[in-house]
């Protein structure tokens, strides 16, 4: 009996031990941001969360945590005023745990530990960071966990300044550490109440100014910072740095100046701000919409070309890597390259005298198909759901899928099938399109075998 039940035992080990081992690495990452999702909404929902001590509905402690731990920024209730210090203390660790990546805990935990990371730890690892090889990712996150808690230190230390004579001491002092959490991690909760985000202070250049630089850091990616400070020269810098860099100030600077042409006549808006108002707005509006979700302009009273150009700006979104969303900087510049490669009439995508493989011209091209199928589908079934102009739909989706965080103030009107829509937008475009596909979709087939069918044309055009 004791060797059968013996055997019986070792089966069943054996078969849990096949099971962890035949799930991929893109699941682990799928199915580790799911756990954290769903551990945050159960604390939520407990009655020391809210600021009533009442237990939270399910589904609004599941928009809440899914929209923390995916970076999102969108709402239902008020951050500021709903939750009690214990619940936005847990939004803020969501929101870390969710910028960082839970593997970049994880490997935190077994460094502490003294713990082997194996190798398959180390692919997940390298799906995490969105890094080329699993070679040197340990460093990676490593310099990740160090930069992140500095750089979110130097920025609550400098927002404190601002909020100290404000609110007091240790109020001010937790406001600063939360907005430095939320803005590197390009989350844009805030804690201000009303839903009213940093609109009290268009005109502080402080606010401004720190909040912008970190949304910035946070989203050009680890990869592009540790560049950046070990090797210091852009000529020396990888093509991606390069590219995740230009294609960054490009759109800063761009984007800026077509804010500010249009709503510096706007009286809703910045018509009546002074020049450094309108020039400090300009940039915020162009620097949030990269999935960062904190606003200092009443997004409601923008004008319709502002919003629709700032849906395409948050399609766009961050770069890869970092704590942001959206289709990523990167993969926007390779496919305009490759529409300009198309144009002249050449065979290769060409970028700052370097040729991209076809693979990633591809992978590209996948990245923004799926991704516009995913946004057109949600709009779809969120018009059916929602009584709202299409425009309000388009901008919330948008803002879900970009991980962004801004509404025109459709977020907190959601009935139920609304919000499960938009909670599996923003968790769609926090693990990735492409990621979500490979993890629902396993390949059996042999990947020696190579079948080339004959060819044929079918006209374009």
């Amino acid at each position: 009996m004791s060797i059968i039940f013996g055997d019986e035992e070792m089966t069943v080990r054996q078969k849990v031990q096949h099971i962890l081992n035949s799930i991929t690495p893109i699941q682990v990452l799928a199915l580790g941001f799911a756990t954290v999702i769903l551990i945050g909404t159960f604390i939520l929902m407990l009655p020391i969360s809210s600021s009533t001590n009442n237990t939270t509905h399910f589904t609004t402690a599941l928009f809440t945590a899914t929209s923390a731990t995916c970076v999102t920024g969108l709402v239902v209730v008020d951050t500021g005023t709903y939750w009690s210090r214990f619940g936005q203390t847990i939004i803020m660790i969501l929101i870390q745990i969710g910028g960082l990546g839970f593997m970049s805990f994880a490997t935190l935990l077994f460094m502490v530990m003294g713990k082997k990371i194996t190798f398959k730890e180390r692919l997940v690892m390298q799906e995490a960071m969105s890094a080329l090889t699993p070679q040197g990712i340990v460093r990676l996150i490593r310099y990740a966990l160090i930069s992140t808690f500095v750089i979110e230190g130097i920025g609550a230390a400098l927002l404190s300044f601002k909020f100290i004579p404000q609110f007091g001491l240790w109020e001010g002092l937790f406001r600063g550490i939360f907005h430095a959490v939320s803005a590197y991690n390009n989350a844009g909760f805030d804690i201000f109440g009303d839903f009213k985000s940093l609109t009290q202070y268009t005109e502080s250049f402080v606010v401004n100014i720190v909040i912008m630089t970190l949304i910035v850091l946070g989203g050009l990616g680890f990869t592009v910072q540790y560049e950046i400070i070990n090797k210091r020269y852009f000529k020396k810098f990888s093509l991606h740095s390069k590219v995740v860099i230009i294609t960054t100030l490009i759109l800063i600077v761009v984007g800026a100046l077509i804010f500010y042409l249009l709503e510096h006549d706007n009286p809703e808006t910045m018509k009546y701000l002074s020049f450094r108002g309108r020039v400090l707005s300009s940039l915020f509006a162009s620097i949030t919409p990269r999935t960062a979700g904190f606003n200092t302009l009443d997004i409601a009273k923008m004008t319709d070309a502002s919003n629709f150009f700032t849906i395409i700006l948050m399609f766009i979104g961050a770069s890869p890597g970092s704590t942001g969303g959206g289709i990523k900087t990167s993969t926007f510049a390779v496919i305009v390259m490759t529409l300009f490669s198309v144009i002249k009439g050449r065979e290769d995508t060409e970028v700052l005298d370097k040729r991209i493989p076809k693979d990633e011209v591809y992978r590209a091209l996948s990245v923004v198909c799926i991704s516009m199928f995913i946004v057109l589908f949600d709009v779809l079934l969120l018009s059916v759901f929602e009584k709202a102009n299409f425009l309000q739909i388009f901008y919330e989706v948008i803002s879900a899928f970009g991980t962004v965080g801004l509404t025109m103030g459709l977020t907190p009107h959601l009935d139920i099938a609304g919000r499960i829509v938009i909670i599996l937008t923003m968790y769609a475009g926090r693990v990735g399109p492409l990621t979500v596909i490979y993890a629902l979709m396993r390949r059996h087939a042999n990947s020696n075998v190579v079948i080339k069918y004959p060819e044929d044309n079918v006209l374009i055009g």
